[in-house]
């Protein structure tokens, strides 16, 4: 008698090879499952791989990925129509009504694992169930296992570290824990573990690390939601990356709070190889950070930027440039502080489009008022939409966006790309636009897929199926 046959599906996790299919691929494989993986960000569907399989499981960690998602379920349907269809990730309990009236049979977010196995056994074992037996949410601290790659495509096919002088290396990612300590109103991760992390052990890391730079990798990227959730296990793996893999660099996110509360680790950190930190900034004003909860003031950030260059450490600063609280003059708030502060070059443009996010079960939802500015869900869009009361704001935005997107089909370096919305933004403002001269910044690492919390999936990403 055949295997059980599992297909794992990622949309799309920002050029990243997914961690999210290889983590339960081992779980699936050890229980003697035949698990099948495919990633739409470099593939299509597969009708020879999907068909005859008993389960099809789609992973959905990010907005984007959800949108697509969505738009890939019909076609998964077609191909293997005898499947149990299941969707796990972050976005998936957000989204359970949805998903559900989409033909998903079983929802799940967390610590997913464990029911992945259970629901290939009861799969297996007794045929088609039309109701989810497994919690849509489970917070189980789980046996971690070293994470099986090897049904993904080839790790130099993901995105890859790009270095000042333009040179590039082969990047890797992994996970060293999940789920965050932070209520940020706005985050995906708070719905779902609320205030709860999870650590994945040292060896489980550094096995798969292991496996990564057998593969070729030359830095590897930790997509954890917060590397300093527990400072001491970052620092842990840190050195213990160093120690196996000397030449190999590492960046990680780590909110603005903990890189003034944890500034002792910072030189450390570069010692152990890290290049640039990725930070959730959201906003200069301090309004609104209030509102987003991000137990951070405007002058944190002016403060972590110190800290992070007296460590040597790039910074690389995230924003939800625009927010219901968002005014014109705050945005060139905006603008004005990344200039000031010499960091045009370390913020990817996109990041300066970024409208504020509501999706279902949003943290925001908790704010007093905040509902009455909301239009009605709109499953599309996959969130709450909302109109700004200053119009012009809602055209900037769209404008930007436009003209951002058009700059990256173009390959325009970041600073003329900045120097086009310093531009509009003032239009917008009916201001004259100052000159941009002086320092605005060298070039710092990145990758070569800018980190974004949603957008539109793009043609080529919906061409996958």
């Amino acid at each position: 008698m055949s295997a059980f046959k599992v297909v794992l599906i990622n949309p799309y996790e920002l050029g990243r090879q997914p961690f999210a299919l290889a983590q339960p691929a081992a779980w699936l494989k050890r229980e003697g499952f035949a698990v099948s993986c495919l990633d739409l960000s470099l593939q299509k569907l597969d009708a020879g791989i999907l068909e005859d399989a008993g389960l099809v499981a789609v992973y959905v960690g990010m907005h984007t990925a959800t949108r697509i998602a969505v738009q890939a379920l019909p076609r998964i349907r077609l191909l293997a129509p005898k499947a149990h269809l299941c969707v796990y990730g972050l976005y998936a309990p957000m989204n359970e009504a949805l998903l559900r009236g989409l033909g998903v049979e079983t929802v799940l977010g967390g610590e997913v694992e464990p029911a992945l196995v259970s629901l290939c056994r009861k799969l297996w074992t007794n045929g088609m169930q039309s109701r989810q037996s497994e919690p849509v949410i489970r917070l189980d601290r789980i046996a971690f296992q070293v994470p099986d790659r090897s049904g993904l495509p080839k790790l130099s096919r993901y995105a890859h570290l790009v270095l000042p002088d333009g040179s590039t290396r082969v990047a890797g990612f992994a996970e060293g824990s999940r789920g965050c300590k932070h209520l940020c109103r706005h985050c995906p991760v708070v719905p779902v573990y609320q205030g709860k992390f999870r650590v994945v052990p040292l060896d489980a890391v550094m096995g798969d690390i292991r496996q990564q730079v057998e593969e070729g990798a030359a830095h590897i990227s930790f997509g954890d939601p917060d590397f300093f959730n527990g400072p001491t296990h970052g620092l842990r793996l840190a050195r213990a990356l160093h120690e196996a893999f000397p030449g190999v660099t590492f960046d990680a996110t780590i909110k603005i709070q903990h890189l003034i509360d944890h500034r002792e680790l910072l030189p450390e950190l570069r010692a152990s190889g890290c290049l640039f930190i990725t930070s959730a900034v959201e906003a200069v004003d301090d309004d609104i950070l209030r509102h987003l909860d991000k137990n951070h003031t405007s002058r944190d950030f002016d403060r972590a930027v110190a800290l992070t260059r007296e460590a040597g450490i790039a910074l690389a600063p995230t924003f939800v440039a625009f927010t219901p609280w968002t005014t014109l003059d705050g945005y060139l708030a905006l603008l004005e502080r990344l200039v000031e502060l010499q960091l045009v070059e370390s913020v990817p443009p996109v990041q300066l489009t970024i409208r504020l996010l509501v999706p279902e079960g949003s943290w925001l939802l908790k704010l007093p008022g905040f509902r009455e500015r909301l239009l009605a869900f709109d499953p599309a869009l996959l969130g709450y939409p909302w109109i700004h009361s200053d119009p012009r704001v809602d055209r900037l935005q769209q404008d930007l966006q436009a003209q951002v997107a058009r700059c990256e089909q173009q390959g325009v370096a970041r600073r003329e790309v900045f120097a086009a919305v310093w531009r509009m933004a003032h239009e917008a403002a009916g201001r004259p636009a100052p000159k941009l001269a002086g320092d605005l910044g060298a070039p710092i690492p990145r990758m070569s897929e800018p980190w974004y919390c949603c957008a539109e999936p793009t043609e080529q990403q919906l061409q996958s199926f």
